[in-house]
């Protein structure tokens, strides 16, 4: 069960982060709904390029960790990362569903641009489906 979770997580986080280097190529589909935006409609946050292909590597590389934790493939890397990262990475997926209390999250202020609204239909769940399975993989591996 914690390899079908991993492979879960890995294809999850392997097409967000593609998604994110479709994006960094001049990709628009989803962008628009992507970005929180203020109750006037523009953006409340314009990232750099850097920071896209920082994330979109970073997802990728949460992929990867759960495939290494259950042995799935075999790249050597400090075990630390596997054992924090595992904890880790559904923390900061709980975090995002809970949100800032502004602009994203189940406690967002702002209610009624695109963004919030996709946030509420797509994004929060996908961040408590993504942090559930985490915890549960950790919970099965004891």
């Amino acid at each position: 069960m914690i390899t079908v979770l991993s492979i879960i997580l890995f294809v999850i986080f392997s097409s967000l982060g593609f998604i994110h280097f479709y994006w960094l190529l001049g990709g628009k589909w989803g962008l628009e709904k992507a970005l929180p935006t203020k109750e006037a409609g523009q953006k409340a946050m314009e990232p750099p390029k850097t920071a896209t292909v920082i994330v979109g590597i970073g997802l990728i590389s949460f992929g990867l960790i759960y495939l290494i934790k259950t042995g799935l493939i075999n790249f050597q890397i400090p075990n630390w990362i596997v054992t924090y990262g595992s904890w880790t990475i559904p923390c900061i997926f709980i975090l995002r569903a809970i949100g800032d209390f502004n602009y994203v999250g189940l406690f967002k202020k702002i209610k009624n641009t695109e963004f919030s609204k996709a946030d509420s239909k797509w994004f929060i769940p996908l961040c408590l489906t993504i942090g559930i399975l985490g915890i549960l993989i950790q919970l099965m591996n004891k």
